[in-house]
């Protein structure tokens, strides 16, 4: 006879709880393997658990998941879908961006990034806010110009953001705050940029039209993809190049070993990803009956699968908040796990080698200059602002 899934007794998704979201999340998970919210969402936040849950596919699909509108501004495409439509749909992602055509961006994201360093040079001791005037500014500036964007309003990709993530978590105050921002106005811009006619047919977005003219998938949901790539590969990637930067202030020995040997850039990236994960959970819901401990999830339950409380699970990390350089990341959460680990993996490490790799050169030691401001998001989890001081080699 199974257990019962316990009650949680706290709302993990107010305002005060994103602000505290690492602890909340870690109390969450030393509660108990599973646990119900006060919405009947089961969470589950355990290594073992969550890793488990992601390669099982089949019993936590991705075809319904807690709080999913398929009217919402988040591109229903790729992460809504499970195989055999995942895998066709996963290849056209993976063949716009594959090796061969990152290549071709490589001299696009170094370029830019020089230029950002040498315009950070001129700030030297100045307080610098990590995320809006270097991560995310580079990416906003540049991702767009590599997926062949015009330069039109792109004012408002920090408001696709917030929508997107909104969407992913419950109805509640930073949900209608992110709705409330110009949400007209964000989703004709992405509608206009994102049309075929607007690309630049050069740029990696046209990859995806290609694929329609193929039959590979519609030209609807070509233009889906586009909006999926513009959005997965922004906000992850600058909330962790944020984070490195902000671990590296924390933990200077361990920037130190990172200048002393750059090669190491992949894996300190890798690092600051599960060390302040930028997600806190996947979404799913379950085909079937399904064992968590002596817990019973029942099948039709929607789930949410605890990334960043997975990532610092004591369970199986040792000194989970240490951030550490040279750790062994294999099993890390932060790229996802199975069927549906990050398509977008490759762009993500191009973009951090280039602004990364050159700030590595040439910046010898970063300080704390100012209070960490969360982003006040549901799921999406990071900085969005952190200011730093910057000393140059």
């Amino acid at each position: 006879m199974s257990t019962p899934i316990p009650d949680y007794p706290l709302d993990i998704f107010t305002p005060d709880a994103v602000r505290n979201a690492r602890a909340v999340d870690d109390a969450l998970r030393e509660f108990a393997p599973a646990v119900r919210l006060h919405d009947g969402t089961v969470m589950i936040a355990r290594h073992e658990h969550v890793t488990s849950g992601l390669l099982d596919w089949k019993s936590f699909s991705s075809a319904s998941r807690p709080w999913h509108d398929p009217n919402s501004p988040r591109p229903e495409i790729l992460l809504t879908d499970d195989p055999p439509k995942h895998t066709q749909v996963r290849k056209v992602v993976s063949d716009a961006l594959s090796p061969r055509a990152l290549e071709r961006t490589k001299a696009i994201f170094q370029q830019a990034a020089q230029e950002f360093v040498d315009e950070l040079r001129a700030r030297e001791g100045e307080a610098v806010d990590a995320v809006g005037e270097i991560t995310q500014a580079f990416i906003f500036r540049v991702l767009p110009d590599v997926l062949g964007l015009p330069q039109e309003g792109r004012h408002h990709m920090h408001g696709f953001s917030q929508m997107v993530w909104a969407t992913m978590g419950p109805p509640g105050e930073l949900f209608d705050e992110a709705m409330d921002a110009d949400f007209s106005a964000v989703i004709e811009w992405l509608d206009k940029v994102c049309a075929r006619d607007a690309i630049d047919p050069e740029g990696i977005g046209a990859e995806f039209f290609r694929a329609a003219d193929r039959g590979q998938v519609t030209l609807d949901e070509a233009k889906l993809l586009l909006q999926t790539v513009l959005s997965a590969g922004a906000d992850t990637t600058y909330l962790t190049m944020a984070n490195a930067i902000r671990a590296w202030a924390l933990f200077p020995g361990e920037y130190d070993k990172l200048r002393a040997n750059p090669k190491l850039l992949r894996n300190a990236f890798d690092e600051s990803l599960r060390w302040d994960s930028p997600s806190r959970m996947a979404g799913r819901i379950t085909t079937c009956d399904v064992p968590i401990d002596d817990y019973i999830v029942p099948a039709g339950t929607r789930c949410g699968l605890m990334f960043a409380a997975a990532n610092r699970d004591p369970r199986y990390w040792d000194a989970p908040d240490e951030y550490r350089i040279e750790r062994d990341t294999k099993h890390s959460l932060g790229w996802g796990y199975g069927v549906h680990g990050c398509v977008g993996r490759m762009l993500a490490q191009t973009e951090a080698q280039a602004l990364l790799g050159t700030i590595v050169r040439e910046v010898a030691s970063f300080e704390i200059a100012g209070d960490y401001e969360p982003w006040m998001t549901t799921v999406g989890h990071g900085p969005i602002k952190q200011p730093v001081r910057l000393k140059f080699a």
